[in-house]
């Protein structure tokens, strides 16, 4: 086994009830370390209890990443309990597909409602600086720590139908390197993932034509597990990466959006 280094640090993961973040949690426990597992569904509990199984030590906490209050309240608990926070995973999203202006035989049939707009900005985009501007005093008080945001290759490429949650992925990766800036004099470590098609809950949900879809637009010709983002993750936090600072990681299969 390679020594990543992360034996008892304390790692928060946003979203951490199922899917990626899931995986993610699971992926630190195993390193040994102090899994903090946030989300808004009370599935987490069984996430942390897992965690906790799995050789590390989890909790969860019930925290909406929309709401500044909930989240600053939510990092003084952690440093209470575990004494710091090393590892900050912004995992929490949400998506809410639509076009910006559907069309059919050149009349208007609808468009994209700020209601749309506004759910995916505020979980996807404005949680992630909510966390972040959250935890890093912490970091800056240590004088170290590793961020890493999710994003997508649709932030890098676009794609149809997704204005809204394509904008927020794009502006994570911009807060990524804004960030690894800001914060590298204190040691402090900021890189973003950019998954492809994965089976979460989400994806699977899909129509199978669909599915086919997203594996033929695919160079390995299948779609990423959960444990493939996870692992991205764990090298980013992990000693191995420690000059790698304000790059996006790409864990798509190759993905080539068109082929």
């Amino acid at each position: 086994m390679i020594e990543t280094g992360l034996a008892g640090k304390v790692v928060i993961v946003t979203g951490g009830a199922a899917g990626i973040g899931r995986a993610t949690a699971l992926a630190f426990a195993r390193e040994r370390c102090k899994v903090a597992v946030w989300d808004v569904d009370p599935k987490g509990q069984a996430v942390a209890e897992a965690c906790t199984a799995a050789g590390g030590e989890g909790r969860f906490w019930q925290v909406n990443v929309v709401e500044g209050s909930q989240v600053e309240a939510a990092v003084g608990e952690v440093v209470s309990l575990w004494g710091g926070v090393d590892v900050l995973v912004n995992n929490a999203g949400i998506v809410r597909d639509g076009q910006l202006v559907r069309v059919k035989e050149g009349q208007i049939l609808g468009r994209m409602s700020d209601e749309q707009w506004q759910a995916v900005i505020g979980v996807n985009l404005t949680g992630v600086f909510h966390c972040t501007r959250a935890v890093a005093p912490v970091m800056v008080a240590q004088k170290r720590g590793v961020i890493l945001n999710a994003s997508s290759v649709v932030g890098l490429y676009g794609n149809f139908g997704q204005t809204n949650y394509v904008a927020t992925k794009a502006g994570v990766i911009g807060m990524t390197k804004v960030w690894a800036r800001e914060l590298g004099r204190f040691g402090i470590r900021v890189n973003a993932v950019a998954p492809g098609f994965v089976k979460t809950e989400m994806v699977l949900a899909m129509p199978p034509k669909i599915l086919q879809e997203m594996e033929g637009h695919t160079p390995l010709r299948r779609l990423g597990e959960p444990e493939d983002i996870a692992q991205a993750y764990l090298w980013l936090a992990s000693d191995a990466a420690a000059f790698v600072t304000g790059a996006v990681l790409s864990v798509d299969g190759g993905l080539v959006v068109g082929t």
